[in-house]
């Protein structure tokens, strides 16, 4: 058994918690861009996949491929969706094989959402001050770690 040295034990040592606080930062820092949508965080992430599938549809545009796009569960998806289904932005639909299967699509609204982004996005990157090759490098490290930890479970 390793000996833990007392700085490996304190709380800005852990990777954890780095990636918890920053994380938390960055949707305090799309809040103002999403509450312009009209959207919680959780909702856009649901509507970027979305707006992915209208571009390259999957086989099949299920609840169950948007949990595992998303790393969440369908108890987490469903109230997202019946909210985004009120918003009229999502439309589901049980399929006619298999009526446990439920198939979503985009509806007109939430389709035209997707041209407000990118210029709400633009000023938020650019009111951020963060140099954008730092973000670039950051993401390619995390998506190497998130494949590290998946791979151990």
């Amino acid at each position: 058994m390793t000996d833990l040295s007392a700085d490996s034990l304190k709380l800005d040592s852990q990777l954890c918690f780095k990636l918890y606080a920053a994380s938390r930062a960055v949707v305090r820092g799309y809040k103002p861009m999403l509450d312009q949508l009209g959207l919680t965080y959780p909702q856009y992430l649901v509507m970027l996949v979305l707006w992915e599938w209208q571009a390259t549809p999957p086989e099949l545009p299920t609840v169950k491929a948007l949990g595992e796009r998303l790393a969440l569960d369908s108890g987490t998806l469903t109230p997202l969706l019946k909210r985004l289904e009120q918003l009229q932005l999502v439309q589901r639909q049980r399929s006619s094989r298999d009526e446990r299967e439920v198939h979503l699509s985009l509806s007109a609204a939430g389709l035209a959402l997707r041209d407000q982004v990118p210029p709400l996005k633009a000023a938020l990157l650019c009111d951020s001050g963060v140099d954008l090759d730092s973000l670039s490098e950051l993401r390619n490290g995390l998506d190497r770690l998130l494949a590290q930890v998946k791979a151990l479970s």
